[in-house]
């Protein structure tokens, strides 16, 4: 099942990060490893389309994240960008 979430926080040199989801609830840990376009780094408030999975005896972290375009923050600099 694919949920949706924005970047609360992620880490370069360590390579994870966590996810807050649109629907509430604790944030959810991720890996590089699960990006699906592991060039680009995530930013915080960027929204992403993720699916769960159990980790280290039930966890639930994050897999498959991918990149939504026409997030808020895109249409933001667009219209700021159009403005002149």
């Amino acid at each position: 099942m694919t949920h949706f979430g924005k970047i609360k926080s992620y880490d370069s040199s360590v390579g994870s990060g966590s996810i807050t989801p649109e629907k509430g609830g604790d944030a959810l840990r991720f890996k590089k490893a699960d990006l699906q376009q592991e060039g680009q780094m995530p930013k915080v408030d960027q929204r992403f389309s993720y699916e769960t999975s159990e980790v280290d005896g039930g966890k639930k972290h994050a897999v498959n994240l991918q990149h939504q375009q026409g997030d808020g923050q895109d249409q933001k600099e667009q219209a700021s960008q159009q403005q002149g």
